[in-house]
């Protein structure tokens, strides 16, 4: 029992310290960066209708998003950890990519990549907002972005049937 709890007191610190600074984009602000920290605590719900997203031709999900103000076609990946966007859509979105710290190394279906930690200030999907989204700018290997888990857990529910993937704030 004293192990359990030593470790977990361990793993509790260590997330504390591990607290990284993330840029944000302000859209009140423009393309300005600003300087934030990733949010401790459960993040606020999301807002909207339920919506659903049809499923394409080639089998996925294919959703055209509102990432602060600005269009985006993402792929719906479960199994992604967190919104990726491309080197592209970044600087679509106002991102500076010379300015950002591709500190992290992630897994793409190209390989390894690096990756900048930023923060999306809105991403809207069919009506289905989520404020202060996580997100990572992959440097190089990436398709398309990806909607992934830092955008779709914070929605109430979601479902895929067959035919469609049901997006519930």
């Amino acid at each position: 029992m004293f192990k359990f709890a030593l470790m977990t007191l361990v793993a509790a610190v260590s997330a504390v310290g591990a607290a990284q600074t993330v840029v944000a984009l302000d859209p009140a602000r423009g393309a300005s960066a600003l300087v934030a920290t990733l949010r401790d605590g459960p993040a606020p719900a999301a807002s909207g209708q339920a919506t659903a997203i049809s499923k394409a031709s080639d089998g996925h999900y294919w959703a055209e998003g509102d990432v602060n103000g600005a269009r985006v076609r993402f792929l719906v990946d479960t199994g992604a950890t967190a919104v990726a966007l491309t080197l592209e859509d970044a600087q679509r979105l106002g991102f500076q990519p010379d300015q950002l710290d591709y500190k992290q190394r992630v897994m793409t279906a190209s390989g390894e990549a690096r990756a900048a930690v930023v923060r999306l200030a809105a991403v809207s999907v069919a009506g289905a907002r989520v404020d202060n989204v996580d997100a990572l700018v992959i440097e190089k290997g990436l398709e398309s972005s990806l909607l992934g888990m830092s955008y779709l857990g914070r929605l109430t529910r979601f479902e895929a049937t067959r035919t469609s993937l049901i997006l519930r704030p």
